[in-house]
């Protein structure tokens, strides 16, 4: 697991100076706490979902733009753009950003074949936030909410029949059990979960420390997203041994939902303001540029 292979780094080169516990068993703060209790201090660090901060800090939700963001180099583009910007925002919140890693693509599952967005009008599509509601609804499709643990039976219920998520998660609900027998990988975008650290621990860690953390989580970042990559290759070629249809998405698909991200990239820049253009204006004006894999 990487964030423990980082909190090993950091344990092992401060020679046990800084010694870094991980809790995964919920008992020391649930998801929906973790923020806020990294906030107060009750914890030194935490990972959480990016694009769940986004009700407290509008650029957070940059993660949940769909369809601007094409590979890995894209999301990695794209988080370069919104870093500094994020950390001027969680600054005043007290948060510090350690690292981030995004998790695989989300791409898009169905039970029948796709060409254009005409033939997703009026499916039962899966939503879990504001952003994929809105997604649904500029489709024509209706959403239904269902939690991760239910996706699998949803599909087998007829409850749903289209769903974008990523081919990791495909795997784990064993969606080939069901009705959906397609996946397209259309790169939909690349949601990130982000280490933050309490400013005033941060603050009073010595320099050295503080060189030794910030070392550990490049490496951290940069083998996160590698691993997430790998996944990304791992999890379709399952999908494919089990029998769903992997596949691109026709041009015609394709160029719709470019311009739903153009759509979505508006409406953002109308929440977030000069926020928003201070991170989408460059990440645009950059796409044809080259930029180093896997770093900050």
């Amino acid at each position: 697991m990487n964030l423990r292979q980082f909190a090993q780094n950091v344990n092992d080169r401060s020679k046990g100076g800084l010694v870094i516990e991980v809790r995964t068993d919920g008992i020391a703060a649930s998801p929906s706490e973790i923020v806020g209790k990294v906030r107060s201090g009750d914890l030194a660090a935490g990972e959480v979902l990016l694009s769940s901060m986004a009700s407290d800090t509008r650029i957070a939700g940059a993660d949940a733009i769909p369809f601007i963001v094409h590979s890995y180099d894209d999301a990695l583009r794209l988080w370069n753009a919104q870093r500094p910007i994020l950390q001027e925002a969680l600054d005043k919140q007290g948060l510090v950003i350690l690292y981030a890693v995004p998790w695989p693509a989300q791409g898009l599952f169905t039970t029948r074949p796709v060409r254009s967005i005409a033939d997703l009008r009026g499916s039962k599509m899966r939503t879990y936030n504001p952003s994929t509601v809105r997604l649904a609804q500029l489709m024509d499709a209706t959403p239904v909410d269902v939690p991760t643990q239910a996706i699998g039976a949803a599909f087998k219920d007829q409850r749903l029949d289209t769903m974008f998520t990523s081919p990791a998660t495909g795997v784990d609900s064993k969606l080939w059990e069901g009705p959906a027998k397609y996946f397209y990988n259309v790169r939909g975008w690349y949601p990130k979960n982000i280490v933050i650290a309490n400013k005033a621990k941060w603050a009073a860690l010595s320099e050295a420390n503080r060189k030794t953390v910030m070392a550990a989580a490049d490496e951290a970042q940069k083998r996160g997203w590698m691993a997430s990559e790998a996944a990304s290759t791992v999890s379709m070629a399952e999908l494919t041994s089990k029998g769903i249809k992997v596949d691109t998405p026709e041009p015609e698909l394709r160029n719709e939902l470019r311009r739903i991200g153009e759509k979505f990239s508006v409406e953002s820049l109308r929440e977030t303001g000069a926020e928003g253009n201070r991170m989408l204006i460059p990440y645009f004006s950059n796409q044809g540029s080259a930029s180093t894999p896997y770093t900050k």
